[in-house]
C-alpha cells in the first residue's frame, strides 16, 4: 500500500500548532511513511511468497494426483491377479470372520466374504499352524474336492490377520487314485490270466469226458444227472471266458456271421440249463441268413451272458425269448438282436449302472458279464441297451453293422 506524504504548508493550514510541534509532527509523520514503506515492501514480499506457495502446492497436488492414480491402478491390477490366481486366498480376522476371499477360495471352501465362516470351516482353518507345513484337507461328497491349505500369520502391527492359501488337488488326486487302479488291474488281469488258463485246461477235459459219457447209453435218470453236470461245466466256461475276456481284450477277427445259425447252435447249448431252471426258450427265426462282421466265439459270448442273466433271474421258471431282425435301408441298415425274459427285472436306479464292471445285485457274481458284453459290442462297433420294467422282465438289445457295410 503507498503512502501520500503531506505537504508542511498545507499541514499549517490546518490549524495553528505550539512551538516546536511542526517539527515533532514532522518527525512523526516521516516515521509514518518509513513504516508504511516497509509494509509494502513486506506485503510484496509475502505475495511473491504466496506465489511460490501456490506453485509448489500445486505441484504436490499433482503429484498426488498422479501417485493416487498409480495406487488406484496398481491396486486394480492386484485385484485382478488376485481374483485369476488359480489357487484360493482368505484372509481371516480374529473375530471368527474374513475379510477377503477371491473366487477360488469361495469355489473350494464355498463361503462369502464378510460372513461368519461355517463352524467346519472354522475347526479347518484352526488346525493349521501359522507359517508351518501344508495340510490336506478333503471336501464333503458333493463338492469331491482335495486341498492342501497353508497359513501365514501378520504381525499385530500389520493388522494380526491370518492369510490362507488353498489349493485344489483333486486331479491330481485322481490321477494317483487312476494310477493305482490301473496298476491293480494289471496285477488282477495277470493273475486272472493265468488262472483262467490254468482252469481251462481241466474244464476242457471234463466236458470231453461229460460229452462222451452222455452218448454212453445211460438210463434217463443217468442222462438228466449227466445234462445238469454238462450245463455246470457250460457255466463255469462263461464264467472263464468272461475273466479272459474282460482282463485281456485281444484284438477280435471279423468274419461273416450268420446271427440265425449263431442263435440256433446257442439255442440247443443253453436248453438244458433252461430245463433245469423250468425256462421255456422261444426263438424267432427273424435273422436266418443275416450276415455281420464279427468274432463268432465273441458274440456268442455276448448272448450268453444275456442268456445266463435272465436265466438266474427266472429262478421259479418263466421265458426267455430271443428274436432279431434288420432295421434301417441302404447304409443305415442294421441287425438287431433282443434276449427278452418275463423275470423280476431291474430297479430303475440300477439300470443305468449295470454295464459297469463290478456292479451286481446278486451275490457270489463278480459282476463282469454285461461289462464284458458292452465292450464286445464296441469292438464290433456295435451297441448293446437295456429297458425293464421291475416285475415284468428285462429286455437287452443289440445292434450291429451289417456284413456288406464293412467290404
Amino acid at each position: 500500500m503507498a503512502t501520500v506524504p503531506i505537504p508542511l504548508a498545507e499541514l499549517a493550514t490546518l490549524g495553528a500548532c505550539p512551538e516546536g510541534g511542526e517539527e515533532f509532527l514532522a518527525q512523526a509523520f516521516a516515521s509514518f511513511a518509513g513504516a508504511a514503506a516497509s509494509l509494502e515492501r513486506s506485503y510484496a514480499h509475502l505475495q511473491t511468497e504466496v506465489a511460490r506457495l501456490r506453485r509448489e502446492l500445486e505441484e504436490t497436488n499433482r503429484d498426488l494426483a498422479s501417485s493416487l492414480e498409480d495406487n488406484q491402478r496398481t491396486r486394480r491390477r492386484l485385484h485382478a491377479i488376485l481374483q485369476s490366481l488359480p489357487c484360493g486366498v482368505l484372509v481371516a480376522d480374529g473375530e471368527g470372520g474374513f475379510s477377503l476371499a477371491n473366487p477360488e477360495a469361495q469355489r473350494l471352501v464355498g463361503v462369502v466374504p464378510r460372513q461368519t465362516l461355517p463352524l467346519a470351516i472354522h475347526e479347518l482353518l484352526d488346525r493349521a499352524q501359522p507359517n508351518g507345513g501344508e495340510l490336506e484337507w478333503r471336501g464333503s461328497e458333493d463338492t469331491r474336492h482335495w486341498v492342501t491349505l497353508r497359513r501365514a500369520q501378520l504381525a499385530a502391527a500389520d493388522g494380526g490377520s491370518s492369510i490362507f492359501i488353498l489349493q485344489d488337488i483333486s486331479r491330481l488326486k485322481r490321477l494317483q487314485q487312476e494310477h493305482e487302479t490301473l496298476r491293480r488291474q494289471q496285477a488282477l488281469a495277470e493273475m486272472s490270466g493265468v488262472l483262467a488258463h490254468e482252469i481251462r485246461n481241466p474244464l476242457g477235459s471234463l466236458e470231453l469226458f461229460a460229452g462222451v459219457l452222455a452218448e454212453s447209453g445211460l438210463t434217463e435218470e443217468q442222462s438228466q444227472w449227466v445234462g445238469h453236470l454238462q450245463a455246470g461245466l457250460r457255466m463255469l466256461a462263461a464264467t472263464v471266458n468272461n475273466v479272459l475276456h474282460f482282463h485281456s481284450r485281444p484284438q477280435p477277427g471279423f468274419a461273416p456271421t450268420d446271427l440265425g445259425q449263431l442263435l440256433r447252435s446257442l439255442a440247443e447249448f443253453l436248453r438244458p440249463l433252461a430245463q433245469r431252471a423250468l425256462v421255456h426258450i422261444e426263438l424267432f427265426p427273424g435273422l436266418d441268413g443275416v450276415l455281420v462282421g464279427a468274432d463268432r466265439d465273441r458274440l456268442r459270448q455276448v448272448v450268453l451272458n444275456l442268456a445266463l442273466n435272465s436265466l438266474h433271474f427266472m429262478a421259479s421258471g418263466g421265458r426267455l425269448k430271443i428274436s432279431g431282425g434288420t432295421r434301417g435301408a441302404g447304409a443305415e441298415c442294421l441287425a438287431w438282436l433282443a434276449v427278452a425274459d418275463s423275470g423280476s427285472g431291474i430297479a430303475p436306479e440300477n439300470l443305468e449302472r449295470i454295464f459297469e464292471a463290478g456292479f451286481t445285485t446278486r451275490s457270489g457274481s463278480p459282476g463282469l458279464g454285461l461289462a464284458v458284453c458292452r465292450k464286445i459290442m464296441e469292438q464290433h462297433r456295435g451297441t448293446i441297451q437295456a429297458s425293464s420294467r421291475p416285475g415284468h422282465g428285462t429286455t437287452f438289445t443289440l445292434e450291429l453293422p451289417l456284413w456288406r457295410e464293412q467290404q
